[in-house]
């Protein structure tokens, strides 16, 4: 199990507080398909992804986007038992979707480059550790499936 501070908890809430996930969510999910177009093979029933502009303008990758930074939320609400929150997202991921877990780390990455640019100067580097950390432990419950 996870430790958590007061501290880290509230720097976790506060973040999650002040995000407009209409914005975010899809950001991120739009970066993670561009940098690293290998993950797009998820996502063939979102239709064209042909390129940048087609990833950044396409309905389907923004509310998926959504969904994904709203799923965070559950982790947000149950901090001292995120593995179990997760569970059956891992089993889906895994054994339905297939999905690599290394891909939950590549979108942690994407989201705390978008989260790092609307904080700007705020986003601290112990602001940043604490992000990361709470990421991380989501990316492991997700992945707990595939070990």
């Amino acid at each position: 199990m996870v430790e958590w501070s007061e501290t880290e908890r509230s720097i976790i809430t506060n973040i999650f507080s002040n995000l407009d996930y209409n914005d975010i969510g899809p950001k991120a999910l739009v970066r993670c398909l561009i940098v690293y177009p290998w993950t797009q093979r998820y996502f063939a029933s979102f239709g064209n992804l042909y390129n940048a502009e087609a990833i950044s303008n396409n309905p389907q990758v923004a509310a998926h986007g959504i969904r994904v930074l709203h799923g965070l939320d559950r982790a947000l609400k149950n901090m001292d038992n995120i593995k179990a929150t997760y569970a059956e997202l891992s089993v889906l991921h895994s054994e339905k979707l297939h999905v690599d877990p290394d891909n939950f780390k590549l979108l942690s990455d994407c989201l705390t480059i978008v989260v790092a640019g609307k904080m700007g100067s705020a986003f601290t580097p112990e602001i940043q550790a604490t992000f990361q950390k709470f990421l991380a432990v989501v990316v492991s419950a997700l992945g707990r499936q595939y070990h």
